[in-house]
């Protein structure tokens, strides 16, 4: 095997290539958004693996690693909030998560570059290497190349087919771009237009008006590394209620994710603050909730009287942020206790996606703590269709520079996937009011504290992504992918 990897091995020189040009590609991820610059990128990168006498899924895989290196440098940030601890590690989670990421599409290369049709092999196995990507091992849908679309008309083709449409789109036009010839390019440019075209129409329909619902967004814009600060968590706190407290009252006033810091369990006085400072109006607020020895990150509506009044707990939790993977397995089988989070070290996961009824004014809300919103599938499978989406978030783990931008992006796609508005308040910002065309309509700036008072816009009927979710184009995958093999075994016969 060793040996095969040896002679396979393409050199320095084009793996390098390779890297950077998947790097380039990244460009069109927020807060860049040069979806112009990845296309020519990808599609260097395609003729480059293609092209290749030896060693295709070595640059296929390194080109991916530059790709995820590039786009996901935000996972550096969680290591510097405490860097004499814990900074050590920031160089190996780029290094780990990016050539973690890029065995998708080394397999992709593997899989799709060797039949009669290299190109478009590549291009499907890719796509189903994408769609793979968000679901194996609890998933990671982040930085997908379709989220370069997001702040373009070309975004709204998620309202059709979501996502994976879109990703689809930006490997088919790079293809084509790719065989440096005048008609695969006009093909290539015609596709872009009719997506183009597409985008302009829908975002100029007639939008339904407002819901006559006032929300406030709160951002108390707590420092990662003081938030938790003995002395500091009371200050947050009291700036939170004070920023609830100010000016006009609105139906519902929103905190972001884990907002208190005590637990309303035992502090039954802090939920009657929380409610007092809603003067009459519920307060939804970002908590630990706890039974026994488990831990929920949660979300709870607090009424006027300081009760919960429904509530929440994350279900898709991150893995080795939140939880160990298989800890309970480990406690239950070794009696390891370090990773269990039914012995309270980490968080339990909640029963899954859910929609709260908060009443005939406010309407039924899905909601969303954090890295949920990066999931499209975990929308679809809510029990019943909501009136809006509602995350609650603490993007200051993320850094400044492009997480929370990718993040914000992501909420965007998921309001244009469903048809309904979303709303997002953010810890440090970015918090946003969006329609549900994912056009951002008002938003507080990241590093600022304050709150923003915002009118609840109007759903949009279900899209036929909401109905049907990612059926159409899995299938359309399945399809190509075996007209491709049976194509390959009518040449070899």
């Amino acid at each position: 095997m060793r040996a095969a990897l040896r002679a396979e091995w393409p050199g320095w020189r084009l793996a390098g290539a390779a890297f950077a040009l998947g790097g380039v590609a990244s460009l069109g991820q927020a807060p860049l958004g040069w979806w112009w610059v990845t296309l020519p990128a990808l599609a260097g990168m395609l003729r480059l693996v293609l092209t290749a006498a030896r060693g295709r899924v070595w640059l296929g895989w390194f080109g991916g690693a530059g790709y995820f290196a590039c786009a996901l440098n935000w996972i550096v940030e969680p290591f510097l909030v405490e860097p004499e601890t814990h900074g050590w590690m920031a160089p190996f989670a780029v290094v780990f998560l990016s050539f973690g990421l890029a065995l998708f599409w080394a397999a992709a290369v593997w899989a799709g570059a060797r039949g009669r049709w290299p190109l478009a092999g590549l291009v499907v196995a890719l796509a189903g290497a994408e769609l793979g990507r968000g679901h194996v091992l609890t998933g990671f849908p982040w930085a997908m190349p379709g989220h370069v679309w997001v702040g373009t008309p070309v975004a709204q083709v998620a309202a059709l087919a979501g996502p994976l449409a879109l990703t689809g789109l930006v490997l088919g036009v790079a293809a084509l771009l790719s065989r440096a010839r005048m008609l695969p390019a006009l093909v290539a440019a015609a596709l872009l237009a009719g997506a183009w075209g597409y985008g302009l129409w829908r975002e100029g329909r007639p939008v339904p008006g407002g819901t006559g619902v006032f929300l406030r967004l709160v951002q108390p814009n707590a420092e990662q590394g003081l938030k938790w600060d003995p002395d500091l968590a009371r200050v947050f706190f009291e700036r939170q209620l004070a920023l609830t407290e100010a000016g006009s009252r609105p139906d519902l006033a929103i905190w972001p994710e884990t907002a208190v810091p005590y637990l309303l369990e035992d502090y039954p006085e802090v939920g009657a603050r929380i409610g007092k400072a809603g003067r009459g109006s519920p307060v939804a607020v970002g908590v630990q909730r706890v039974e026994g020895w488990r831990f929920w990150n949660s979300l709870a509506v607090i009424g006027p009287d300081g009760r919960v009044m429904a509530g929440y707990d994350k279900h898709h939790l991150v893995p080795f942020g939140e939880y160990i993977p298989f800890g309970d397995l480990a406690y239950r089988w070794f009696g390891l206790v370090a990773f269990a989070a039914q012995e309270g070290n980490g968080y339990s996961a909640g029963a899954g996606p859910a929609v709260l009824d908060l009443g005939p004014k406010l309407g039924k809300v899905l909601p969303l703590i954090c890295y949920e919103a990066v999931f499209p599938q975990d929308l679809l499978d809510a029990p019943e269709r909501a009136d809006w989406i509602l995350q609650i978030t603490n993007d200051a783990w993320f850094g400044e520079w492009t997480g929370p931008y990718q993040h914000l992006a992501q909420a965007r796609l998921r309001a244009i996937e469903q048809g309904l508005p979303f709303v997002r308040v953010a810890n440090t910002g970015i918090s946003a009011l969006i329609d549900a065309r994912g056009r951002v309509v008002e938003s507080l700036p990241l590093g600022e504290t304050g709150y923003l008072d915002v009118e609840l816009p109007a759903a949009l009927p279900a899209t036929p992504y909401a109905r049907f979710g990612e059926w159409p184009v899995v299938l359309l995958l399945i399809g190509g992918a075996a007209a491709l093999v049976l194509a390959g075994r009518r040449k070899a016969a």
